[in-house]
């Protein structure tokens, strides 16, 4: 398990930076780049990534390893470290599925160590990759450990010191496909499932169950391992985790407040109890100091520079007593559904369609909901 420590000492602070930035298509990091190139962002500064691409979301979407490969090659070029180092060092967390109004966008996490100024207490940001998750650990307690242990140190990392100085964990954690398990087998270990699609499941709700652990939401007993994708009220509602095939570890983004840090950047989590709660997008954005009348006008919009959601299709089949039918369609995938859903009503209260909204919110919020989590300048 590794991360680096960036502390400064004696009148020296970190701040954090973030950048919203456009792609045209899954490869494409010309925005970052002009940053770069301008010497508006130092790419040995770029700590952590989070986007959206506009791939299927599923097990074979390429796309993710696709920007992955951009990205470290453009960082590579600008640092001088080999490309396969920095995708050890620098977490790039990204969703497929752009369905409905959202747009593939990536958010930049940079950290500047600069002089003292002002009233210390803002937005920190930490990460942490723990050792190479065997195939079966995937879903099982041993995954949880590792992910609770991940978050540990991205907190430590970013000098959080208390859980409950963390807004929101963005967990990565690898799933088990068809080949990673014929492997297994093949040396004598069991897998929790073979079926990819369901190993991505399983994935994310160890990748909850350890962020829970790690916050405090949960004791790390691993007589709770059968509750996974069963027990929907054991949960964290701070924590969004992808699956996916382009990782073999869990790469871990905290981000909470810190004595320790200066800048304007604050932050605000709020579940979302079903897809259509808007006063949960309106509870986030209030502890922001921010309200949507319905929606937030341009001056508060400008405040926003970032927005992560997560989803979940409600497994009863119902929304608010009426039936949906995202879980009975053949065509489309119920995650694709969702993620359109709730993508146009969080887009709709911020007038901003550059939204993080990803699927796959088992045990990350209430059951049938999700939460929503909003990064903005205090003013």
């Amino acid at each position: 398990m590794n991360s680096t420590s960036f502390f400064p000492s004696g009148e020296l602070r970190e701040r954090l930076l973030v950048h919203r930035l456009d792609m045209a298509h899954p490869g494409d990091v010309s925005s970052l780049a002009a940053l770069l190139e301008a010497g508006e962002l130092a790419a040995g500064d770029v700590v952590a990534v989070i986007g959206k691409t506009e791939g299927n979301g599923g097990v074979n979407d390429f796309t993710r390893g696709y920007f992955t490969q951009s990205l470290m090659g453009l960082l590579a070029r600008y640092t001088g470290q080999p490309a396969e180092a920095l995708q050890r060092r620098v977490p790039c967390v990204l969703s497929g599925g752009t369905e409905g109004v959202l747009s593939p966008h990536y958010v930049i996490f940079a950290r500047r160590r600069e002089a003292a100024a002002g009233a210390a207490g803002a937005l920190a940001v930490g990460t942490a990759f723990s050792d190479p998750v065997p195939a079966q650990d995937v879903g099982r307690w041993a995954q949880v450990r590792a992910a609770a242990a991940a978050v540990r140190m991205a907190m430590r990392q970013a000098g959080i010191e208390h859980p409950k100085d963390v807004r929101f964990v963005q967990l990565k954690c690898p799933c088990v496909t068809s080949a990673r398990a014929q492997a297994a087998e093949l040396a004598g270990r069991t897998v929790r499932t073979a079926d990819p699609a369901r190993s991505m499941a399983f994935a994310r709700a160890a990748g909850a169950f350890g962020a829970a652990v790690a916050l405090g939401e949960l004791p790390d007993d691993p007589g709770l391992e059968s509750a996974m994708l069963s027990d929907f009220n054991l949960r964290s509602d701070r924590a969004s985790v992808s699956s996916g095939v382009e990782v073999d570890a869990v790469e871990a983004i905290v981000l909470g407040h810190s004595a320790l840090w200066q800048g304007s950047l604050r932050m605000a989590c709020a579940p979302m109890r079903d897809a259509l709660d808007i006063a949960g997008v309106g509870n986030a954005l209030q502890a922001l100091d921010l309200a949507a009348a319905p929606q937030l006008d341009g001056a508060q919009a400008t405040r926003v520079a970032a927005v992560f959601v997560k989803c979940e299709p409600d497994r009863r089949g119902r929304v608010r007593g009426a039936r949906h039918t995202m879980l009975d369609d053949t065509d489309i995938d119920a995650q694709r559904h969702i993620r359109g859903a709730v993508g146009g009503l969080v887009a709709g209260v911020l007038g901003d369609t550059r939204l993080f909204v990803s699927g796959g919110a088992e045990h990350q919020g209430p059951d049938g909901g999700g939460l929503v989590a909003v990064i903005a300048d205090a003013g």
